[in-house]
């Protein structure tokens, strides 16, 4: 492609060289430059791509992208001075793959918790509805039925572009993909033509990287505010911030509630272990995902097929169908055995919620036995949650387990030491702890007793422990089947 193809739509400050120069790709990691290639001087929160803009010209590149110029100018490279390269990179690597955003149906979800299951619920509800779709997400990308994997919650500028150039070749008519909130303030979905968004819900999170929630609040909305006419919103009214998020959209706007009178509504039911029965579309439907928190994400993924267009009856025929998600309040049950939840709540709402499903479900059951939960913390991000973590585990919970999930460069000893900040001396000495996050799960599970309900969170689907920089085999899933066996 021609360099000037490139900056179509780009907001250009200057030029300095030829523009008529043919790029053969495009890249933000000076080590992936090559030959007639553009690099793209990013900006990083800790590595400045400014820094390595003579590496990429050494491998080959002929065009640089950035905020301010280098000191020494190659005479045979062409630079662009932009004045926000994060916006740029959107809409060049939009340029770049042939715009694939406006070539099938893209819509994007955000919250603090329920994101990846809504994104799989739509993901494979389209794919029963006969349509081809593509998916990005935590857990792993997909293009029908090739998964790919994946590294980021939301992926960058070039790769999300690329992965939506790969979904129009295969034929996809729809992609549903995770909007996290660093995603948004770094501007990764810039120059994407978004056919809808959803809110889901706002929490405490993150707040190692935006500092305070309202900024991270602002973060969220950012994607709201961008929309153009022709997207719609799907917006939580249960969640008191649902309303903040569409004040400054252009989209057409739609609410839904499980709570209160919405545009799109539901009604629990039942909770069950064999599922949940919800009042929706008119008519009394049995779905297999458990947990009253999982109400709102099938409802986020009823009313947005609705939006798009399909049938209601067949929606719900196709979603009652689906069978729980990995990781995602995951209940494995043998006979005369406890029952186990393995699920990826790592965030203070998210624990509640899947502590209070537990309860409500144990009450419908009649079930007379104890709720033991093991959780961790991650090392390097928020610090304040771990207190507020510990708290509700052991509120909501007849015995506490405080143990690792990924350290990463942190001592996990202090991170628990964190987590009993939130607990007062007395409950701390009733309070369990081992490191070693094997023999925490090992240690629950010898300790229940057939009646009693084990919950493993923190780590879902993930199949590794980072410690140190360096990720070890390790899968609270593989564990408890290994335990059970026996």
């Amino acid at each position: 492609m021609i360099l000037q193809e490139l900056l179509n739509k780009v907001s250009v400050q200057q030029i300095i060289g030829d523009t008529n120069l043919p790029i053969k790709s495009i890249c933000l990691d000076s080590r992936e430059a090559e030959k007639d290639s553009l690099f793209i001087a990013l900006p990083g929160s800790q590595v400045d791509g400014h820094q390595y803009i003579a590496d990429a010209i050494a491998l080959g590149s002929k065009a640089i992208i950035c905020e301010k110029y280098p000191e020494h100018l190659a005479t045979h490279v062409t630079y662009i001075q932009v004045s926000n390269v994060t916006q740029a990179l959107g809409t060049i690597a939009s340029n770049f793959y042939k715009n694939p955003s406006t070539k099938l149906k893209l819509v994007a979800v955000t919250g603090t918790s329920g994101k990846t299951s809504t994104v799989h619920l739509l993901y494979r509800l389209f794919r029963q509805l006969g349509y081809s779709v593509g998916m990005l997400s935590t857990i792993h990308n997909q293009i029908n039925d090739q998964a790919f994997p994946s590294t980021l919650t939301t992926p960058n500028a070039i790769d999300i572009n690329k992965a939506l150039a790969q979904m129009v070749t295969a034929g996809c008519q729809f992609c549903f993909m995770e909007a996290s909130s660093h995603a948004i303030v770094q501007n990764r979905l810039a120059g994407l033509e978004l056919a809808g968004a959803l809110f889901l819900n706002i929490s405490h999170d993150h707040l190692d990287y935006h500092l305070t929630f309202d900024a991270y609040i602002q973060a969220k909305k950012k994607l709201f505010d961008e929309l153009t006419a022709n997207a719609f919103v799907l917006y939580n009214i249960d969640d008191k911030r649902g309303k903040i998020m569409i004040q400054n959209t252009r989209a057409t706007t739609y609410s839904m509630a499980i709570q209160r009178p919405a545009d799109f509504t539901a009604q629990v039911l039942a909770n069950t272990w064999q599922g949940l029965e919800l009042r929706i579309g008119g008519q009394n439907v049995w779905f297999q995902l458990l947990g009253t928190f999982n109400a709102s994400n099938l409802l986020a993924a009823y009313a947005t097929a609705c939006l798009l267009g399909q049938p209601s009856q067949d929606i719900l025929v196709a979603l009652s169908s689906i069978k729980p998600i990995t990781g995602r309040f995951q209940h494995i049950h043998t006979p005369k055995k406890p029952d186990v939840i393995i699920d990826y709540a790592h965030k203070p709402e998210a624990l509640e919620k899947i502590l209070l499903s537990i309860q409500q479900i144990r009450e419908s059951a009649k079930q007379q036995g104890k709720i033991i939960t093991i959780i961790g913390c991650g090392g390097n991000r928020d610090t304040q949650k771990r207190p507020m973590m510990a708290r509700i585990a052991y509120k909501l919970s007849d015995q506490l387990i405080l143990t690792s999930d990924n350290p990463r460069y942190e001592d996990p000893k202090a991170i628990i030491e964190e987590m009993k900040q939130g607990l007062r001396s007395a409950e701390q000495l009733k309070t369990i702890t081992i490191i070693d996050r094997a023999e925490a799960i090992q240690a629950a599970y010898q300790m229940a007793q057939p009646a009693d309900i084990i919950l493993i969170a923190g780590k879902g689907h993930e199949n590794y422990q980072e410690i140190a920089g360096i990720k070890y085999p390790l899968s609270d899933e593989e564990i408890v089947s290994k335990l059970m066996a026996v």
